[in-house]
């Protein structure tokens, strides 16, 4: 495996008044490229400004971050979303799907941003559905979904633009165990089979357990 990412000394540090405060601490890791790792921490351990910054979400205060070998600490925000758009695919806790929109236009809305066609977007989006067991519920608003099948939507999405790694905050938190589990063998397919680089956000211990690392933050820093 090629090292995909590569952080030194990363801190993210917040002005309040007079005092700094840390929310990372000279945090330094790397991902390679068709890992799956877990980031564990307690609540307020840093877990997700980490995925933030990450993801292109957020940028470090100091330290230097390596995607793919390029330097991209300090570029503009315009790059970044050009950056996570191509690169990049997040699943959340809370599904994020636009209620108005079916499960199809939910996972082709964001290879509009990549300006595809509405039919290769369509062509693109129904595919990965089927992928994740959802392409007979291609018509359905969110609301006709179970939260299971909602992830699944959620996690289609997050595929459909073929990004390079695959970031989920969470993914299992507001799922029943049984659907939590069928969820989380989306993932470990995806690393096995599709080679994909997946860094899963959780508390719990038995996601960690199918990861093949996990890191843990305390007050910002990695332990040891």
């Amino acid at each position: 495996m090629s090292c995909l990412i590569k952080l030194e000394a990363i801190s993210k540090r917040y002005r309040t008044g007079n005092t700094d405060l840390y929310a990372l601490q000279e945090v330094t890791l790397r991902i390679e490229s068709g890992e799956m790792m877990a980031i564990m921490g307690a609540s307020g351990s840093g877990k997700s400004t980490l995925m933030n910054i990450l993801g292109f979400l957020d940028q470090c205060t100091s330290g230097t971050y390596l995607f793919q070998n390029r330097d991209v600490s300090r570029l503009k925000d315009t790059v970044l979303s050009e950056i996570r758009n191509a690169k990049v695919g997040f699943v959340f806790q809370a599904f994020f799907l636009l209620p108005r929109l079916t499960a199809l236009q939910n996972v082709m809305l964001p290879l509009f941003y990549r300006e595809e066609t509405k039919s290769v977007a369509r062509e693109k989006s129904l595919t990965i559905l089927d992928k994740v067991g959802m392409r007979q519920f291609a018509q359905h608003k969110p609301n006709q979904l179970s939260g299971g099948q909602q992830q699944r939507v959620a996690i289609a999405r997050a595929l459909v633009g073929n990004p390079d790694i695959l970031f989920a905050d969470e993914p299992t938190g507001a799922l029943d165990s049984k659907t939590g589990n069928e969820v989380m063998d989306i993932f470990l397919n995806l690393n096995h089979v599709d080679k994909k680089t997946v860094v899963i956000v959780t508390h719990d211990t038995a996601i960690s357990d199918k990861c093949q690392r996990t890191v843990f933050l305390k007050d910002g820093k990695l332990k040891d």
